[in-house]
């Protein structure tokens, strides 16, 4: 199947962290059985609502909860970790589950760390350098649509990048004074601990059976790398649809053959719920929206919000531009409905797998979505 899972082991309001891995290892067994290619888990921190704070330890348990479908980290983040400490982790679990294990790497921690030192040292944001230099500021992208998919305008993270609470959790993330290298450097030192040509030797890792992917959500550096390694790459529509053309873009203009792959591989995240019929989705989705804010305002993820909870948020005009382009770009409704939807990303994206990722408040509902998907999938 060209479908695999993301899962961030969510907490639900009501809910505990232990009940949430215990939900993350069902579903993943399930998964299993519905055809899923692949079941990655996410990495987050000082989110009250996420238990995935170390996806290598949450990989190991699925993986030995699971008998054949492929389980990975989208994504291990370079700007908390060292290449080697990464590779000796995942070298562990690959000498358990060989061949089954992916290595999805992702930036977005080395990024965050820069801009919150850029907000401590008074560098202006990016929003805000046009108003610094003697031109005017640009003029914001407008939303479009591109044969049926929409790219939504670009959200501005320079007053996320400073929010107190971020700044503070990158003091927490790394040793004081440490200083994360440059990622390409960093890509390299895994590949070469892997390959065993490094000029020292990661035990357990070297030679490993890994699939090392690079995560990005635009046609920066974490693209290009990807592309110069010819390692595939996987591209955010979920959390940043506004600059997913750029991203599979970049990666495929910076592409060269290697031992891994001899032509791109390129996969695409979406969010999605499933069910039934569009109105039943619909309800099962609400509490999406209060969650998004939660992340956009700074404050972490909080616990996924009941339906009920939802209804009772009183939302302003800042609260929904806050969460807009995110509530565009879902995929919710009946199982005919989300696949086709999810063709059209396929498509424009020329993904050859997409990594959906499905939030509800019960865990049953949320095994239904998959199932429904699962078996609208390969429909006509």
């Amino acid at each position: 199947m060209t479908l695999s899972i993301l899962d961030l082991a969510p907490v639900v309001s009501g809910g505990t962290v232990a009940r949430a891995l215990r939900d993350t290892i069902d579903l993943a067994r399930r998964a299993e059985g519905f055809g899923y290619r692949r079941y990655w888990l996410a990495e987050h921190h000082f989110a009250p609502g996420v238990a995935s704070s170390a996806p290598a330890v949450l990989i190991a348990l699925v993986a030995a909860a699971t008998n054949t479908i492929r389980v990975g980290s989208g994504a291990v983040q370079l700007g908390h970790q060292t290449p080697l400490s990464v590779v000796e982790q995942f070298g562990l679990i690959d000498a358990l589950h060989p061949g089954r294990i992916d290595l999805g790497i992702g930036r977005s921690g080395q990024r965050r760390a820069e801009l919150t030192a850029e907000a401590r040292a008074g560098v202006p944001p990016r929003s805000r350098a046009a108003e610094a230099s003697a031109g005017p500021p640009p003029e914001p992208r407008a939303a479009e649509v591109v044969d049926g998919l929409l790219i939504p305008p670009p959200f501005d993270y320079s007053r996320l990048a400073q929010h107190p609470h971020l700044a503070h959790a990158a003091t927490l993330l790394q040793q004081p004074g440490a200083r994360t290298p440059d990622f390409a450097d960093q890509i390299d030192d895994v590949l070469a601990f892997l390959a065993g040509t490094h000029e020292v030797r990661a035990v357990p890792g070297e030679g490993a059976d890994l699939e090392v992917w690079i995560l990005g959500s635009s046609g920066g550096q974490s693209a290009r790398v990807a592309g110069e390694r010819g390692l595939p790459f996987a591209a955010n529509y979920h959390v940043s649809p506004s600059s997913v053309l750029e991203a599979v873009t970049a990666y495929r203009e910076a592409f060269k053959p290697s031992a891994t792959l001899a032509e791109p591989y390129v996969m695409v995240s979406a969010d999605a719920v499933v069910a039934p019929d569009e109105g039943r989705a619909r309800e099962l989705a609400k509490g999406y929206d209060l969650w998004v804010r939660s992340i956009r305002t700074g404050s972490g993820a909080i616990p996924y919000p009941s339906a009920a909870e939802a209804d009772a948020h009183v939302w302003t005009h800042d609260d929904r531009a806050l969460v807009q382009d995110r509530l565009d770009t879902r995929f919710v409704g009946s199982p005919g409905q989300v696949a086709d939807g999810l063709r059209v990303l396929r498509r424009v994206t020329g993904a050859d797998e997409l990594l959906v990722t499905t939030i509800t408040h019960d865990h049953e509902d949320r095994v239904r979505s998959y199932e429904l998907l699962a078996d609208a999938w390969d429909r006509p």
